[in-house]
C-alpha cells in the first residue's frame, strides 16, 4: 500500500513521521493535554517533546491566543533541561493542564505528516560535527533561546511560526545528526528574529 510504512522504517529511517504518527493519535481525542502527551512519550522524551510544540506551532494552531506562548515556554524549558543534563522530563503544572481540542488538531495534521516525510527524506548525516559536542549544546542552547522569544514575539505575525520552524530544523539536526539542518535552523530563528525590527522600521 502506497504510503505504508513499517514500524522498523518509521522508527530508524522516519524519525520525525513517528512523532507525528504517534502525535496524531490524539487527534481523535475531544480534547488533548500537553501532560497527556508527554506521558505517552515518557520521562526521557526530550527530543520529542521540543519537536512537539514546535510541529504545533508551525500551523493555523498558532493562532489561539497564546497557543504560540505556551509552546514556547514548553520548548524553552524542555531544551534548558537537556542543555543542563537532567534525565527525567519536567513540566509546570500550568503547562501539562494546557489543552488542545481535537477536532482543531486533527485538521493540522494533515499537512504536518507531509512536513515531517520531506524533514525525513531529506535528512542525511553530514557536517556531523556540528550536532556533536560541544555543538551540540550550542543547539540546545538556541531551542532554549527560541522558546524563550516565542511569548514575547507572539504579537508579531509569523514570527512564532518561523521560531517553531527553526526548532524544527534545529531539533531535527540533533536526531538525524544533521548538521545543515543546523544551519539552516540558525537561519530561519535569524529571519524570525529580523521580522520585529522590520515592524518597527530599524530595517
Amino acid at each position: 500500500m502506497q504510503g505504508c510504512i513499517t514500524g522498523n522504517e518509521t522508527d530508524a529511517e522516519r524519525p520525525v513521521r513517528s512523532i507525528v504518527e504517534k502525535l496524531s493519535d490524539f487527534a481523535d481525542e475531544e480534547c488533548v493535554s500537553i501532560g497527556d502527551i508527554a506521558d505517552a512519550f515518557g520521562a526521557q522524551s526530550f527530543l520529542p517533546m521540543v519537536m512537539i510544540p514546535a510541529i504545533l506551532v508551525v500551523t493555523p494552531l498558532s493562532g489561539i491566543p497564546l497557543f504560540s506562548s505556551a509552546c514556547g515556554l514548553t520548548i524553552a524549558i524542555v531544551a534548558a533541561q537537556m542543555l543542563f543534563g537532567r534525565n527525567h522530563l519536567w513540566l509546570p503544572g500550568f503547562l501539562m493542564r494546557r489543552e488542545i481540542n481535537g477536532e482543531k488538531a486533527q485538521g493540522a495534521m494533515k499537512w504536518v505528516h507531509r512536513m515531517a516525510d520531506w524533514l525525513d527524506s531529506h535528512s542525511r548525516k553530514r557536517l556531523s560535527p556540528l550536532t556533536r559536542w560541544p555543538m551540540r549544546k550550542w543547539i540546545q542552547a538556541l531551542c532554549l533561546v527560541c522558546g524563550l522569544c516565542m511569548p514575547l514575539l507572539e504579537v508579531v505575525p509569523f514570527s512564532s511560526s518561523i521560531l517553531g520552524a527553526a526548532v524544527l530544523l534545529l531539533s531535527t539536526s540533533l536526531m538525524t545528526r544533521d548538521g545543515l539542518f543546523a544551519l539552516l535552523g540558525i537561519v530561519a530563528m535569524g529571519g524570525a528574529l529580523v521580522l520585529p525590527l522590520t515592524a518597527l522600521g530599524m530595517f
